[in-house]
Formats: structure tokens, C-alpha cells, sequence
């Protein structure tokens, strides 16, 4: 059993809060939470074990508040959910036999194309568009392949979902945003189950911050509601080209 130094549980729960916030609006809340993770005292492996398990309650909580708003069509999410069950499980397996490192190397390019072209194209996501595929294949292609990437790796899953629920079934980013969240917490659940199995997970540590994240959570899905487009916009902006920097510099 771990001893976590005594100052590191309320810095738990503030970063908890701080990455539910940040989460709930665009995603990346990982970039919050695993290096304040590792830097009281967990191992890698730990660390993104517990990460899953605190961010589980976040993306669960904006996904409850998105729900009650109106946001969500959740009869129609079911089968999402399902297809990003398949998905994340077969990630999880692919995870021992494929190495990552070509991945590695070209998802930061992706994240910063994704960041580029919502900047440039101020009105993309103002407003509901016509659908460009019917619903039911749309999650059948993209639950499994996002479910089959965020089980394998993950970064950065929570801004190809936004864009496609934009560019493809035509949402607003405010209700792209909110059906994420229902993704997220999906392929989180199914990997928080893997890596549990394989004991990386710290059980307090993770709840302490999952409280932070429900909190937090709760925080952003209101502003996202009341601001609309106008909040997630710069703020998935700010944290799409965050997480490249992040997976660039990594790399040197």
C-alpha cells in the first residue's frame, strides 16, 4: 500500500475539481490529473488506473447534468454505448500484442488539424446541420474505432468524438460536448474494469478525486448550458492544441 504525503490529499481534491471543470467543457482533463497523480508518490501504471477511476465521476456527472438540461438523446446513445463497450474492450486486449509508437507520433499532427480547422471555421457548430450519416451507423463506425483507440490509448478521444458528432451527425458543440460525455464515460468504465483486474487502481486516492471531478463536473455542464457555443469553443481550442504540445513534447 502506497502512503500518500498528507498534503497530497487536498491537492487530490483540487485537481479533481479543476480537471471535472475543464473536462466537462472539452475534454483533456487528464493532462490535470495524471502528473498530479505521479507526483504524490503512484507508479505510472497506478497512475492511470486511479486516473480512469476519478474520471469516471466526472464524465458521469457532466453526462447527468447535459441529460437533465436536454442535451442528450439518450435512447439514441444506447446504441453508441454499446458499440464503445465492443470498442474499448477490444483497445484494452490490442493494448499487450500492438505497440503505440506509430500512434505516438501521428496523433499530435491529428489533434493540431482538429484544433486548426475549428479555429478557422468560426461558425462550424453555432448551430444544428443536417445529418450526414443516420444515427445508428454513425455509432457503429465511430463507437467502435473511438472505443477501440481510447482502451488502446486515449488521448485526445474526447475531441475526435466532439468533431465528429459536429461534422457528422451535425450537432451544435454544445450538444457534441454533452454526448461525449456519455462516450467518455463508457470507454472509461470498460478500461477502469481492465486495469482493476490487473490491480492499477488505487481505490481512496481515486475517489477523493472523483468527488472533485463531480463537483467540478457539475460547475462546467452548467456554464456550457447557460454560455453555450461561445464557452466551448475557445476553451476546446485552448485544450485540443494543449494535449498535442503535451504528446509532441513528450516525444523529445
Amino acid at each position: 500500500m502506497l502512503e500518500i504525503p498528507l498534503w497530497g490529499w487536498p491537492l487530490l481534491f483540487i485537481t479533481g475539481i479543476a480537471a471535472g471543470l475543464v473536462d466537462s467543457i472539452a475534454g483533456g482533463g487528464g493532462l490535470i490529473t495524471v502528473p498530479v497523480l505521479l507526483s504524490v508518490g503512484l507508479p505510472p501504471g497506478m497512475a492511470l488506473g486511479t486516473n480512469k477511476l476519478q474520471s469516471c465521476f466526472g464524465s458521469a456527472s457532466a453526462a447527468w447534468h447535459y441529460g437533465r438540461a436536454g442535451l442528450i438523446r439518450f435512447r439514441e446513445c444506447a446504441l453508441g454505448v454499446g458499440f464503445t463497450v465492443c470498442g474499448a474492450g477490444l483497445g484494452a486486449l490490442a493494448v499487450r500484442y500492438i505497440s503505440d509508437s506509430a500512434l505516438r507520433r501521428v496523433l499530435p499532427f491529428l489533434l493540431l488539424g482538429i484544433g486548426l480547422f475549428v479555429l478557422l471555421k468560426p461558425k462550424i457548430g453555432e448551430a444544428d446541420a443536417r445529418a450526414r450519416l443516420r444515427p445508428n451507423f454513425f455509432y457503429a463506425v465511430f463507437g467502435i474505432g473511438l472505443g477501440a483507440y481510447d482502451g488502446f490509448f486515449g488521448p485526445g478521444v474526447g475531441s475526435f468524438w466532439a468533431l465528429a458528432f459536429v461534422l457528422v451527425l451535425g450537432f451544435n458543440l454544445s450538444k457534441a460536448t454533452a454526448h461525449t460525455k456519455v462516450m467518455n464515460f463508457t470507454s472509461n468504465f470498460v478500461a477502469l474494469a481492465v486495469l482493476a483486474m490487473s490491480s492499477q487502481v488505487m481505490l481512496v486516492p481515486g475517489l477523493v478525486m472523483g468527488v472533485g471531478q463531480m463537483l467540478g463536473a457539475r460547475v462546467g455542464a452548467a456554464l456550457v448550458v447557460r454560455r453555450g457555443t461561445h464557452l466551448v469553443r475557445p476553451v476546446f481550442v485552448f485544450v485540443v492544441f494543449m494535449v498535442a504540445l503535451k504528446l509532441l513534447f513528450s516525444q523529445s
